[in-house]
């Protein structure tokens, strides 16, 4: 009966966990109020940005996003692609800087993702003092 009861428990929070992801997967198709969902925001940021991006560039991305977890690197590193895209092309520069890939990093990632933003551009000898602003909001 002991070995039942865990096997359920076990499977209750697997049901679980798999039911959140599902459901934050599904508030970011929900469309908002212009009609487009988060996705859809995404991946226009992603197309229109595209001829922006240098070989420089996408490496520095590919850089930033080591540190994630396998499964979930691919759409970390659109989601922050995207907001890269939408920075730059507000500034109306001519091609995607570090400096744009550091601001959409923030941007894009939680609060508590900023102690490894630091420990990185420390590592790779890069100031991050004109971004603690950011950091802060």
């Amino acid at each position: 009966m002991d070995s039942i009861m865990l096997w359920a428990v076990i499977l209750l929070s697997c049901m679980v966990i798999g039911g959140f992801f599902m459901i934050r997967k599904f508030l970011k198709v929900l469309p908002k109020n212009d009609g487009k969902s988060k996705l859809d925001w995404q991946n226009h940021w992603v197309e229109a940005s595209r001829h922006l991006w240098s070989d420089e560039s996408k490496a520095f991305l590919d850089k930033l996003v080591k540190p994630v977890p396998g499964p979930f690197r691919d759409i970390a590193k659109h989601t922050i692609a995207a907001e890269i895209g939408r920075i730059a092309l507000e500034e109306g520069s001519s091609e995607v800087t570090r400096d744009h890939c550091i601001k959409g990093y923030i941007s894009a990632t939680p609060k508590r993702d900023n102690k490894f933003l630091v420990a990185f551009l420390n590592k790779n000898q890069i100031d991050y003092k004109p971004y603690e602003h950011l950091m802060q909001k």
